[in-house]
């Protein structure tokens, strides 16, 4: 008999009687459970609600713990300038607010390609946000290429503050309104040359929106940044510049250039005296704005924790009053707002380019 088995059955367990020559030796093994394929699905769909259940959770603890690291804000253009001044003095009152270090990052380039990238490869943390402007929207239109969409590529968190632009000029310049600037233009197109930051900036494209409105082939001449501007316009190198008040303002008070027009619809608050180009006969109107945005697919909580912090911030009578003095009109809104600017200001900015016949570059 040896050799011989029997095989006896529970209900959960199978047990195997082995003879060795001398007994029975009881063995036992699992018995494999068979499921129905509703029953499978059952368990399957059970597994994927708690690992879901489990990824909200870990996701939303992420969110609660932050920010417990340094913040990056990233700005498109050089120091000195309004979206620089304005993003510092917003990073100190977050600071203040968080808790946390905020450090602010200028890369320069032109349509912000450069700084829009290192945003775009960032994780969508909260850790790395960008200073989004008006110029972007207008990028779109203007460079051939983009590696990002900016109406995709960034999770909208709120607006900072609106701009309006102002055309400077030296002092004992014989250029004191744009009827001026218009007639010198004319005469001598070739060596009158029009001074602002990068390329694709939305100083860059007034002083392009400005050229095609008035058929006079000026030249546009851009620079790294405001104080370059600044340095050309003194030295000679441009005729008119076209820059924020908040940049220029200690060379305005200081009486080393003047504002002869500005870009809005009305006239900018901090100089009232200075007619808008509408009334000096040129067709054409920029209102700028900054913003605050995340990479794409950045939690919602953490744009909630940051609008709420920004929208209180900017509402603050101190920031309200400083942005003021810069030039500028501080104003928040809702992630959905800003998102709907963007949209609006590309598709407006894309019309206004086309009918300018800007080429782009």
């Amino acid at each position: 008999m040896t050799g011989a088995k029997r095989r006896l059955s529970s209900r959960n367990r199978t047990f195997i009687r082995n003879w060795n020559g001398q007994g029975w030796l009881l063995q036992n093994r699992p018995r494999t459970e068979r499921i129905s394929t509703g029953e499978a699905l059952r368990r399957a769909l059970t597994l994927l609600i708690a690992l879901l259940f489990i990824g909200a959770t870990i996701e939303t603890a992420s969110a609660q713990a932050y920010p417990n690291r340094p913040i990056r804000i990233i700005i498109p253009f050089g120091p000195g300038g309004l979206a620089d001044i304005t993003t510092r003095l917003l990073g100190q009152k977050l600071a203040e607010r968080t808790g946390e270090q905020v450090v602010i990052e200028n890369r320069t380039s032109a349509g912000g390609i450069v700084a829009g990238n290192a945003v775009t490869s960032a994780q969508p943390d909260g850790y790395t946000l960008f200073v989004l402007s008006s110029g972007i929207a207008l990028s779109k239109s203007l460079l051939k290429t983009m590696p990002f969409d900016p109406a995709t590529a960034f999770t909208p968190i709120s607006t900072v503050a609106y701009f309006n632009l102002l055309i400077f000029a030296e002092p004992d310049s014989s250029l004191h309104d744009i009827k001026d600037v218009l007639t010198a233009a004319r005469n001598d197109p070739v060596k009158f040359n029009v001074g602002t930051i990068s390329a694709g900036s939305t100083q860059n494209v007034t002083a392009e929106l400005i050229k095609s409105a008035t058929r006079i082939p000026m030249t546009v001449v851009t620079y790294r940044s405001t104080p370059d501007v600044l340095t050309s316009l003194l030295r000679g190198d441009t005729q008119i510049a076209v820059e924020s008040y908040t940049a220029l303002k200690s060379a305005i008070d200081s009486g080393q250039i003047k504002a002869i027009a500005a870009t809005g619809e009305t006239r900018s608050p901090m100089r009232p005296n200075v007619p808008t180009l509408r009334e000096g006969g040129v067709n054409a109107e920029v209102v700028g704005w900054n913003s605050i945005v995340a990479p794409a697919k950045t939690p919602k909580e953490i744009v909630t924790f940051l609008n709420g912090h920004i929208r209180a911030i900017v509402a603050s009578p101190d920031f309200k009053k400083r942005i003021l003095n810069l030039g500028s009109e501080a104003k928040a809104s809702t992630p959905e707002e800003l998102g709907s600017r963007l949209a609006a200001d590309i598709a407006k900015w894309a019309e206004v380019i086309k009918k300018a016949g800007i080429q782009p570059h």
